[in-house]
């Protein structure tokens, strides 16, 4: 008992520092985002991305979810969904965008604390929704008929003058960041008992063949388990502390991570789709088949490129010595 009560305590601690360090990212570009809502800024993102919108087989008004998607949240963006006449195959294209790259300003920027480029987490993330809408909108046929959702959010009052969009911005920042807390602190003191009575050692053995088939050492598996269930955001805390503990190395995290942009969060961000009243399935296997295929291929040639360089190591030193 009195192991776990240490283990609680650390972990806890652990869970303190890495919510300080997250909110400290969380915070402000939640205010910043809210604030810009209220200013001319995303109407004219809208309005310059309007034009695009035909080539991934969408009305210019389905600019309006993706927008709000990627600058705040998927809640976001379903919202800005329900709010406009779509068909079933714009509702689930913009679906499929939005599983690819949401939240992109909070979640690209704290993945990258963990010591991925920003620049290739922020490119692959739109790279992929992108090409999926192209792909969907060319192969699929049907979906011509108007959508129906299921449910409609509650309509909240509009903020009247600065004053109170300042409120609201702060409100959203501080709910966030205490979230945050309230998920990241106790999953730390959790992982650190099962690491303290080496549950985590036997966690890791059995995802090792499906971390060693996608091309990673099995000290992945922390990493990956915490980004497919809670998310990149959320999950940040635990992987952050999962690359410091376990020693996974940069290839390691990196591969991971291409995995986890394109398919986290699998049990949230596929449930709240259903109000839609779009295909669910379609669009967890679509994001689970690329997450596989795409970290499959960037294994495959980041091994090879090594294996050269080690290649080419070797012959430089056996030249060297017979010289």
């Amino acid at each position: 008992m009195r192991m776990v009560g240490t283990s609680l305590k650390n972990g806890g601690l652990v869970g303190l520092k890495t919510t300080w360090s997250l909110g400290k990212v969380i915070f402000p570009i939640t205010l910043i985002v809210v604030l810009l809502q209220y200013t001319p800024v995303l109407p004219w993102v809208m309005e310059k991305i309007s034009p695009f919108m035909k080539l991934l087989g969408l009305s210019g008004d389905a600019a309006i979810p993706l927008v709000l998607g990627n600058f705040l949240n998927l809640y976001a963006g379903i919202g800005g969904i329900l709010s406009l006449d779509l068909t079933v195959k714009e509702v689930f294209i913009v679906a499929v965008m939005l599983s690819f790259s949401h939240n992109l300003l909070i979640e690209s920027t704290v993945a990258a604390k963990v010591g991925v480029k920003i620049w290739l987490i922020v490119a692959v993330r739109i790279g992929l929704a992108l090409i999926s809408a192209i792909v969907i909108n060319l192969v699929w046929s049907g979906g011509s008929e108007m959508a129906r959702y299921g449910m409609m959010p509650p309509q909240q009052a509009e903020p009247n003058g600065w004053g109170e969009i300042l409120v609201l911005g702060l409100e959203k920042a501080g709910f966030g960041v205490l979230q945050l807390a309230l998920i990241v602190i106790p999953l730390m003191m959790v992982i650190q008992v099962m690491k303290d009575l080496k549950w985590m050692e036997v966690f890791s053995r059995w995802m090792s063949p499906a971390t060693r088939a996608l091309g990673m050492n099995e000290n992945t598996s922390t990493t990956m388990v915490a980004g497919l269930v809670i998310g990149l955001a959320y999950g940040a805390g635990v992987m952050i502390q999962a690359v410091k503990e376990d020693g996974v190395s940069k290839k390691d995290v990196t591969i991971a991570f291409l995995f986890l942009v394109a398919c986290h969060a699998v049990v949230e961000d596929t449930l709240i789709f259903i109000p839609l009243g779009i295909p669910v399935l379609p669009l967890l296997l679509i994001r689970l088949v690329t997450a596989i295929f795409l970290t499959m291929v960037v294994a495959f040639v980041w091994n090879r490129v090594d294996a050269n360089k080690e290649r080419k190591r070797h012959y430089e030193q056996d030249y060297n010595h017979i010289i």
